[in-house]
């Protein structure tokens, strides 16, 4: 709760040793719920209890704040990670999936900063955390080869990434997911991936030359696709009005005669990502025979949809917070539409499963699929997508 304000004025009080940490935590937590470009210093002041000036003491300017923040919640991994004492594989393999599990759940309200607003850190700094976490999967990898050497070293690295896509889905919906009770199922879900098939992620394909993709006759349908790209690519807030007109071929006053602004781009991708979604996962259940089936399909359904509209999958995970307020209420409920029609058919399949823990396993499913589908570049070549489905389907049945 924010302290009420003095009506005598502010009184003295000696400066907390932890205040830039408690600065860093407030940004953090505010950048995840609103977004990094939503949120203003004097706002994170606020939740702190100080003045937006006094802010500057310690941080030069909200990016600042960002950079610290980001490398708390990955530093705090490295720490969790840093020792462990058992004198089995097995047993150190364990201790680094309970650690991360741990560290994930108490900080799950910051724990999806770098997944998303990592996008706003500079090269430099992409590149500084893209080591760090490197280090952290390198931690688990060796202890994973040692268990299964017949896995390549890309093999390990994979199923390490599948295995913390897992913890990190606790950041991805608000649901309460707490406790130990959470720690446990996430631990059980990531030595179920360890234990999986390892995909083999497929080698960069060469651009045919001479092709080009096709463009669509309408121009609305144009420019959705244009905005689509540059917001998955450069980020909502990185893209102009002009920089869509241009890329579709035309000028930023033609855009207006089909969007009224930017954010209505934005709303219609997420209605089409929606509408795409509801049709596939409608069609995948009325096909089924029974609900394992129906479940198996729906999974498939949804890679298929990932892999194949990649850019849109991205943009509809990462840019809710920059919605219209008009939309965004509406887009979230059939979200949550979405993950519960999924609930509801596990839980068909495993009855015994409390609808929590179906739940917990539903985020987690997805996330998997995004994540391990990214990595892959969402090549289809060599059954990356239906190695994929089987990972998802593992996490579900964990």
């Amino acid at each position: 709760m924010r302290p009420a304000a003095s009506d005598t004025g502010p009184v003295a009080t000696k400066r907390p040793k932890d205040r830039k940490d408690r600065i860093a935590l407030a940004g953090a937590e505010l950048f995840c719920e609103r977004g990094y470009h939503r949120v203003s210093v004097d706002e994170i002041a606020a939740v702190v209890g100080i003045s937006g000036p006094a802010v500057y003491r310690h941080f030069p300017n909200k990016y600042a704040i960002l950079v610290h923040a980001t490398r708390e919640v990955v530093g705090a991994l490295l720490a969790a990670t840093a020792a462990p004492q058992s004198s089995t594989t097995e047993g150190v393999l364990d201790e680094l999936l309970n650690a991360v599990a741990g560290v994930t759940v108490s900080k799950r309200r910051v724990a999806g900063l770098y997944q998303w607003e990592g996008r706003y850190l500079t090269p430099e700094h992409r590149r500084e955390f893209a080591l760090t976490l490197a280090t952290l999967v390198g931690r688990l990898a060796g202890p994973l080869r040692e268990l299964r050497p017949e896995l390549t070293a890309g093999q390990a690295d994979l199923l390490v990434e599948a295995a913390l896509s897992a913890f990190g889905s606790v950041a991805t919906y608000r649901a309460a997911a707490t406790g130990t009770g959470t720690e446990q199922l996430l631990n059980r879900v990531a030595w179920t991936l360890l234990r999986a098939d390892a995909p083999q992620v497929p080698p960069p394909q060469p651009a045919t030359p001479g092709t080009a993709p096709v463009r669509p006759a309408s121009r609305r349908e144009l420019l959705l696709i244009e905005a689509i790209r540059l917001f998955h690519r450069h980020g909502y807030h990185a893209v102009a009005v002009e920089d869509i007109g241009r890329a579709a071929g035309m000028q930023a006053s033609s855009v207006y005669r089909y969007f009224p602004g930017k954010a209505d781009l934005l709303a219609a991708a997420y209605y089409r990502a929606t509408e795409l979604l509801t049709g596939a996962t409608s069609a995948a259940i009325a096909e089924a025979s029974d609900p394992a089936d129906a479940l198996r399909r729906v999974v498939q359904a949804y890679v298929a949809y990932a892999f194949g509209q990649s850019d849109l999958v991205a943009v509809y995970l990462a840019e809710n917070n920059n919605l219209p307020d008009k939309d965004r209420h509406q887009l979230r409920g059939a979200q949550r539409l979405h993950v519960e029609e999924w609930v509801r058919l596990v839980h068909a399949v495993r009855p015994d499963l409390p609808v929590t823990d179906a739940r917990v396993l539903v985020h987690a499913a997805l996330n998997v699929i995004t994540d391990i589908g990214r990595l892959g570049r969402f090549d289809r070549t060599e059954g990356y997508d239906a190695q994929t489905a089987r990972l998802a389907l593992a996490v579900l049945h964990a």
